[in-house]
This record gives C-alpha cells, sequence and structure tokens, in this order.
C-alpha cells in the first residue's frame, strides 16, 4: 500500500498544494515552519480521522477557511482509489471513495493505514496514562475500523453517565429529583459496562498480540538488550483474572458491572466515573529478560520514573515499530511517517531506525536539514520552503 498523490486544499498552511508521491522513501526538507510536517500529517489524517498534532480539527483548516480538504490516490495491490475527506470544524466531516460519498467519515478509517514516529512520541512512556491509552486505542481502530464506533460511543456513554454523578451529588438525598436521576444511572450504568467491556476485550487481546513484537523490536533498537528485556502489560481499572485476554466482551461486562455498582458511592461523592477502560493503564516494563543468566538478576521495573532518557526513547520507538510490524503481519504494509524524529536521536539510534524501516513499502520522511536524514533513507527529496513544495533532483 502507498499515496500516489496528495491534493490539498486550505489544509493547514496550504492554499493548494500537489505533491506526486511514489513507493519506497520520501523526504521533505525544510526549516520549521515552513510546512513539511503538514504534508506528512494529511496522510495520517486519512488514515484515523485525527491528528497526531492535535486533538480538535480547527487547526487544521487554513486561517480565513471554512473548511479544508484532503485527497490522496492510495494504490493496493496494483489498483488505485481516490480517498478523500472534507474537514468542517465544528461541522460533521464528509469523505468520499472515488468521488462517491460514504453515509459516515468514519467509515473512510483503516482504507489508507499508517504508523506515525514523531518528537511527542516520548509521552507514550514518560506521559500520562490517558496518552498510552490512546495508543492502544488508535491501533485498535487500525486493525478493525468498526471499532472506532465503540470508541466513540463509549465516550458519549461516559460524559453522560459523569453529567448524571454529579446531577445526583449536588441533588438533595432522598428528593424526588435525586431518586429519579439514580434510576437513569442505572441505565446508563449498563450501557457503560456492555460498550466497555467490548472495548476491554479488544484493549487485552491487542496488548497480548503486542508483547512479542515490542520485545523484538526494543531489541533491535537498544543498545546491548536481550530479546526479552521490554514488555508491556495492560493494567485495568478491575481486578481481572490472569489470561484475561480469554475473557469475551460480555463476561467483562458483567464484571464491570460489578465493580461499578460496588464503588457506587465513591462515584457519587467524586461525581466521576472511577471504573472503566477510562482508567486503564498500559504498563511498560524492563528487565533482564530471559537472555540474563545470572540467577540473582534485579527484577523487572517501570520505565517511567526508573529508565534513563535514551532506555525511554528505544522503549518509545519500540512501541511503534512493534505497531507497524503487528499491523505489517496481519495485511498490508502501513505507511511509515517519521516525523522529525531524527533530530531527537543520537547517530547510532538514528542508523538502526533507519536501518529498520528502509524496506517498507513507502517512508515518508521530515527534517530541518538534509543532515539529519540517515543514509540508509536515500529516496525522492522535497524541498519545502516559502509554501512551496518542490522535487529536489
Amino acid at each position: 500500500m502507498h499515496v500516489s498523490h496528495l491534493t490539498l486544499h486550505d489544509f493547514r498552511s496550504y492554499p493548494v498544494a500537489e505533491v506526486p508521491l511514489e513507493p519506497g522513501v520520501t523526504a521533505f526538507v525544510g526549516r520549521n515552519g515552513q510546512g513539511k510536517t503538514n504534508l506528512v500529517e494529511a496522510v495520517d489524517y486519512l488514515s484515523r480521522l485525527s491528528s497526531h498534532r492535535v486533538a480538535s480539527d480547527a487547526p487544521l483548516v487554513r486561517a480565513g477557511a471554512e473548511r479544508a480538504v484532503v485527497r490522496a490516490a492510495v494504490v493496493r495491490d496494483g489498483r488505485t482509489a481516490v480517498l478523500e475527506v472534507e474537514i468542517n470544524p465544528g461541522k460533521s466531516n464528509r469523505a468520499k471513495v472515488n468521488r462517491s460519498p460514504l453515509p459516515r467519515a468514519r467509515e473512510l478509517i483503516g482504507l489508507v493505514r499508517t504508523v506515525v514516529f514523531a518528537p511527542d512520541d516520548l509521552t507514550l512512556v514518560k506521559g500520562d496514562p490517558s496518552d498510552r491509552r490512546r495508543f492502544l486505542d488508535d491501533l485498535l481502530v487500525l486493525r478493525a475500523p468498526r471499532l472506532a464506533g465503540v470508541r466513540s460511543d463509549y465516550d458519549r456513554i461516559l460524559r453522560q453517565r459523569n453529567s448524571l454523578l454529579k446531577t445526583v451529588g449536588t441533588a438533595r438525598r432522598g428528593s424526588s429529583s435525586a431518586e429519579g436521576a439514580l434510576a437513569t444511572l442505572s441505565v446508563w450504568d449498563s450501557h457503560l459496562a456492555r460498550t466497555g467491556g467490548e472495548l476491554l476485550a479488544e484493549r487485552l487481546r491487542l496488548v497480548e498480540a503486542l508483547r512479542p513484537h515490542v520485545a523484538t523490536a526494543y531489541a533491535a533498537v537498544a543498545r546491548g538488550a536481550g530479546r526479552d528485556a521490554a514488555d508491556v502489560e495492560y493494567r485495568p481499572s478491575l481486578e481481572l483474572p490472569e489470561r484475561a485476554w480469554e475473557l469475551d466482551a460480555l463476561e467483562l461486562g458483567d464484571r464491570l458491572l460489578v465493580e461499578v455498582e460496588a464503588r457506587r458511592r465513591d462515584e457519587l461523592d467524586r461525581g466521576v466515573s472511577l471504573v472503566g477502560p477510562h482508567r486503564d493503564d498500559l504498563l511498560l516494563t524492563l528487565g533482564p529478560g530471559e537472555d540474563a543468566s545470572v540467577e540473582d538478576s534485579p527484577p523487572r521495573l517501570p520505565v517511567k520514573g526508573y529508565a534513563s532518557h535514551g532506555e525511554s526513547w528505544s522503549f518509545a520507538l519500540a512501541l511503534r515499530l512493534a505497531s507497524y510490524d503487528l499491523l505489517r503481519s496481519e495485511g498490508d504494509d502501513p505507511i511509515l511517517v517519521l516525523d522529525d524524529v531524527f533530530a531527537e536521536l543520537d547517530a547510532e539510534r538514528r542508523d538502526q531506525l533507519a536501518g529498520l524501516v528502509a524496506g517498507a513499502e513507502q517512508v515518508l520522511v521530515t527534517a530541518a536539514v538534509p543532515e539529519d536524514l540517515p543514509e540508509a533513507l536515500a529516496g525522492a527529496r522535497f524541498v519545502v520552503a516559502g509554501g512551496e513544495v518542490t522535487r529536489d533532483g
């Protein structure tokens, strides 16, 4: 899978941009603020209908414009499809495939798949649990696009339930309004458990599938690491048995509902939902692994708070590489986007990462200066300056 042509209208800094692309490596080189990241962001947006840089769509539309359009010709198995999304901040986005409108824009998700490496990836290791949850959910949706609807439904249910919790918490106990809100809350408890059970089941299975890829990727990018030094473990907000990934969504939903009811008093006091996938985390650990021969080797430790800066970067890269390897094992090669990431890495990690991704069907790279590009990623090059994208050579 690769993008053969990218068209932008009023996206970020570009009134209009037409960029021909090809398989292999393509680099966009330009000083900061010239718009090189905007180009790869547009490709990634087509994949997930969200940006790896901002939380809302409004910044994606050029100042003074009402909407933005991203269009790409995507080649898969020798056949070309034209994917298009019209971004309308504050309104519903619209999407087309081969000029035919889709009923819902989110049906575009997954038709082109991307894995993005970016400077902010360090937050996967050092940031809040919400960063790691988003990492998991974005990968879930790329594997199974229907889960975009489950994710959206869960967020909607959570907002409604939190609003009810606050209403009940502030109402006079025993009043008719409090009793009515409590009855309504029970209905939303069931919705939360049902949808949360499905999301939890998918996350648990994803983490189990991802674990071997993380271990392999970390060994490839970290100096002297054993093949089992890195590990990931899902940490839910309720107690689950071992091998919880074997439980189905219905059983997990039942367990969620029991825990929700047990925490009812705490939730009413605090006015927030304390149980569910929105409270979970992904635990990242490092240890000697099975390669270690010392009997009394040190225990596994969480990366956050214990790992060095270099180890943290290696783990962040391993998570992205593992995502790529997992998606690749299940279907087409995703498009790899390396967004200004080499400026953050030392020379050895640059070369290691470049060597690992150079064989991908399509790699899109941004860099401030040509010197940031490893030799292994030689290929087509564009210069981005003054709002113009020009082929170099």
